[in-house]
This record gives C-alpha cells, sequence and structure tokens, in this order.
C-alpha cells in the first residue's frame, strides 16, 4: 500500500502518461507525414489509409489478448517496458522503408509492440488508485492521446521540413526506445486488486489455472453491456480515428496550408482541445458516475451528439482562426468518451482479470475502428475524387461523421443494463 500512497503513485501515473504519449506520438506521426511520403513514394489515399489503420491493427489488436492474459499472470512493468522498447524500434525503422510494403511492414511491428503497452497499464492505474478516483486516472493517463497526437504532428511536420520525413521517423523512435529503461526503474508491480473491495479483489490469479480464465472471458463476453460497450466506442474510433490522420491533408489540399503551418496548427488544436475533453470525460464520470454508473456511458453518448454539428461547421469554415475554434469544441468531445467508458469496462469483472477485459475492448475498438476508420476515408477520398478532384477529402470526412450517432445509440442501450453487469 505504501508504494501507491502520496506522491509515488502520481510519479507512476505520470511516467505511464509519457509512455502513452510516445505511444501515440508513433501512431499518429503518419498523418502528419502522408503528404511528403505520398509524394516519395507514389501513393494512393488508400494505399496511405491502409498504413495508418489497418496495417498497425493487425497485430496490434491480434496480440493484445494473449499478452493481456500473461499481464494478468505476470509483471505488467517488464511488458510494458519490452513493448515501449519494441514499438519504437520499428517507428525508427520506418524511416528506412523504401516502398509501400517495407513502410506497411514496419507499421505492423509498431502495432506488434503497442499491443502491451495499453491494457496493462490500465490494470496497474486500477491498482494505484481507489475506485472513486479511477475515472479521473484513467482520464489523465489517457491525456497520452492529445499531448502524443499534438506532438506527433508538431514535431514530425518540423522535423520533415527541417530534414525530411525519414528522420522524424528516426528522431521520434529512438527518443521512445531511451525511455524504457527509465520506465522500468520508475514503476514498481502493485498488489492486484488492493484498492478494492474483497468482493473484487478475487484471489490473484497469478495462481488460478487456465480453466478458470477462460471461464472468466466467456462470462465477460457474455455481458450484453460489453459488446455495446466495445462496439459504441468502436464506431466513434471510426470516425475519431479517421478524421485526426486525415485532418493534416485536408488543410493542406482544401484550405492549402504549408508543412509548418498545419503542424503547428493542427499540434495546438488537438493539444488544447483534446486534453481539455479528456480531462472532462474523467470528471463527469467520477462525479456522476459514483450515483449511477449509467452516467459512465451517458456522458460521452451526449458528447459525440454534440460533436457532429460541430465538425460540420469546422469543415465548412473558410477562415483558419474561426476553423481552430470550431475544431477545437469536437476535438475535445470526441475524447469525452475515453475516462468514463474504460473505467466502465473495468468494473465489468473483478480485478483479477481487468488487463484481459481491457484487451477485448481494445481488440473491437481498435480492429474496427482503427483498422476501418483511416482506410474508409481514403477509400472514399479516392472514389471522390474523378468527381471532386482536392475537395474529395472533405467530402469524405461528411461521409464519416454518422458514425458518431451509432456510438452515442449503442452507448445509450448499454446504459440501460450497465447495472445488472457491474462488478464493485
Amino acid at each position: 500500500m505504501a508504494q501507491r500512497a502520496g506522491g509515488y503513485r502520481i510519479v507512476v501515473l505520470s511516467i505511464l502518461i509519457l509512455a502513452y504519449t510516445f505511444n501515440f506520438l508513433d501512431r499518429q506521426i503518419l498523418g502528419i507525414l502522408a503528404g511528403p511520403i505520398k509524394q516519395e513514394l507514389g501513393l494512393t489515399d488508400s494505399q496511405l489509409g491502409l498504413m495508418g489503420g489497418l496495417a498497425f491493427a493487425l497485430f496490434y489488436t491480434g496480440l493484445g489478448i494473449p499478452i493481456a492474459w500473461l499481464a494478468d499472470r505476470w509483471s505488467r512493468t517488464w511488458i510494458m517496458t519490452g513493448a515501449l522498447a519494441l514499438w519504437s524500434g520499428f517507428t525508427a525503422l520506418c524511416g528506412l522503408a523504401g516502398g509501400f510494403w517495407q513502410l506497411f511492414l514496419c507499421r505492423m511491428g509498431v502495432g506488434v509492440g503497442e499491443a502491451g503497452g495499453v491494457a496493462p497499464a490500465y490494470s496497474l492505474i486500477s491498482d494505484y488508485f481507489p475506485k472513486e478516483q479511477r475515472a479521473r486516472a484513467l482520464a489523465a493517463y489517457s491525456f497520452g492521446i492529445p499531448v502524443g497526437s499534438a506532438l506527433g504532428i508538431l514535431f514530425g511536420g518540423l522535423i520533415a521540413h527541417a530534414i525530411d520525413w525519414r528522420a522524424a521517423f528516426v528522431a521520434v523512435g529512438l527518443a521512445g526506445v531511451a525511455l524504457a529503461p527509465i520506465f522500468r526503474l520508475v514503476v514498481k508491480e502493485p498488489p492486484r486488486g488492493g484498492m478494492d473491495s474483497a468482493s473484487a479483489a478475487q484471489a490473484p490469479v497469478v495462481r488460478a489455472p487456465a480453466p478458470a480464465s477462460a471461464g472468466g472471458l466467456a462470462v465477460l463476453l457474455a455481458k450484453p453491456a460489453f459488446w455495446l460497450i466495445s462496439l459504441g466506442a468502436a464506431a466513434s474510433s471510426v470516425c475519431g480515428y479517421g478524421v485526426a490522420f486525415w485532418l493534416p491533408s485536408f488543410f493542406e489540399r482544401s484550405l492549402g496550408m504549408s508543412l509548418v503551418d498545419r503542424s503547428v496548427f493542427l499540434g495546438a488544436m488537438t493539444l488544447v482541445g483534446g486534453v481539455a475533453g479528456v480531462w472532462l470525460g474523467g470528471w463527469l464520470g467520477d462525479r456522476l458516475g459514483k450515483a449511477k454508473p449509467a452516467y459512465y456511458l451517458l456522458v460521452p453518448a451526449v458528447a459525440f451528439l454534440i460533436a457532429l454539428p460541430c465538425f460540420l461547421l469546422a469543415i465548412q469554415a473558410k477562415s483558419l482562426v474561426l476553423a481552430f475554434v470550431l475544431f477545437l469544441i469536437p476535438t475535445g468531445l470526441n475524447l469525452v468518451w475515453l475516462g468514463p467508458v474504460i473505467t466502465a469496462v473495468q468494473h465489468l469483472v473483478p480485478a483479477s482479470q481487468r488487463s484481459v477485459a481491457s484487451a477485448c475492448f481494445l481488440f473491437v475498438n481498435n480492429l474496427i475502428g482503427l483498422g476501418l476508420g483511416t482506410w474508409f476515408f481514403g477509400a472514399v477520398s479516392d472514389a471522390l475524387t474523378p468527381r471532386f478532384g482536392a475537395e474529395a477529402l472533405r467530402y469524405a470526412i461528411y461521409s464519416g461523421l454518422g458514425f458518431y450517432v451509432v456510438a452515442a445509440a449503442l452507448f445509450t442501450l448499454a446504459a440501460q443494463g450497465l447495472r445488472r453487469d457491474w462488478v464493485e
């Protein structure tokens, strides 16, 4: 308990956020570099979409569950250390790619590494923070998404402008490799379930036989709330990942912004709007969810319905100042779901099964959301190019915003039966 008290758990949370920042920095840097990569390697939007989504998602989702199974039985900190070094190393190798398939395979390698970076972290945070603070702690961890995405956009664009896109991959990849040993020295393995009630903190799974785990997984997969939550998050991620990946190209093609200008513009927008949205979701989740768990899902459902018209207005803006202000709102609302929804997933199972539960959720969310999202927008853009030319990407983005309505509907349905599937 002493390990998790006071300032130490804040230090742990801080370095987990830093690792997650590198996770998304390495994941999202491809978006800002899409222009120069497309030009040098002669790629289509569909190919770029496959590299940004499917290439990463294939192994990221497929390996997530077995790695999480291992994390429920072995050291989560060692798993995350190895994962950080692996995905960062493959990010650096992206800078050496000479064609589509080499870059595709390197992006698959990034996905292999990142498969071990998130589900174990969710489990660690749940063992460092009590349940009444969990949504905020998980939301704070999720700061890594907007911060990492913003830094990927900013540093990727600036390094590519100063040198080339290859140097950008190498620089951010090697920085992550250097962080790995520091992560291992700082983060200690906490007792599993020590911050939960006796009913939640079951006997450690470390000594549990495999059939019990299989039974626990079957129980999770039989819960309607799990599927509704996972598919709702996946629907939102189709739009979230897709828009995030293609906005740099949209600002280049439709608004004529240079690489440096759109790096600064989008980096600032992602950082300010994203951090505000993530924290708002965590704060509302803890404040409302402790009285009624359904609010963990109703809060993001409302956020998506507000984000949809805001995105439509922002995409039509002609002034860069107006576009910045309008994009800030949906950028934040797009990430409100992270703290509340991840907290809800943690409470669908006992403490000893949280890594696997998180990995199952991430499998559905990322296979559909990340695997389909970036490719969907790119494929629609290619299909519309003969008719709309450089503006095809604008209409491709319009076509994907309806996924927010699907996400809101699924979260609302899940909220109705969440109490039945809840584990305290």
